[in-house]
């Protein structure tokens, strides 16, 4: 498994975790390692993303995420330093998996720790608004038709822009 790119500096604001991985992950390890002998924890949040076997009216059998290693874990960084700029969070983690990935295979784990659950919730939404727009992964899908890359969706980006305005 590989290890988070890194902590933040703040002492009482808690872990950042990062992790862009090809293996899979045991969320409730993950959620316990968060929350381990933390008292200030009052809620946690959490998102599972899944690889679904239809995507676009058509059948997928697999899919391929692609990322560029860095880049893609600054970026998540960068989102993951405007999360704790807006709400105040405890603990935050990002997991993306990249490689081959078959339906019912999770993609994505995004979670939070906070004193108070709007908090968290907030937080966790903001991380996957932002992650499936301006962190740079690239899918590709196998389906009866052939492979195809995933464009963006319209509904991802307007998901993404209500942030902008609450700001």
């Amino acid at each position: 498994m590989n290890a988070p790119i890194g902590t933040t500096g703040l002492q009482d604001a808690g872990a950042t975790l990062i992790r862009v991985q090809t293996e899979d992950f045991d969320v409730g390890r993950e959620i316990a390692a968060l929350r381990q002998a933390n008292a200030r924890i009052g809620a946690v949040a959490s998102f599972i993303g899944v690889c679904r076997d239809v995507n676009d009216g058509a059948s997928v059998a697999g899919m391929v995420l692609e990322h560029y290693p860095g880049m893609t874990e600054r970026a998540l960084a960068q989102i993951a330093e405007e999360a704790r700029g807006r709400w105040d969070v405890i603990d935050l983690l990002m997991i993306h998996r990249v490689g081959s990935l078959m339906p019912t295979d999770q993609i994505v784990l995004v979670v939070v720790t906070s004193a108070h659950r709007g908090e968290a919730f907030a937080a966790c939404e903001f991380l996957m608004d932002y992650l499936k727009t301006r962190a740079p992964f690239w899918k590709k899908e196998s389906t009866p038709g052939g492979e195809r890359w995933v464009d963006a969706r319209t509904s991802d980006d307007a998901a993404a822009q209500r942030w902008e305005t609450q700001g």
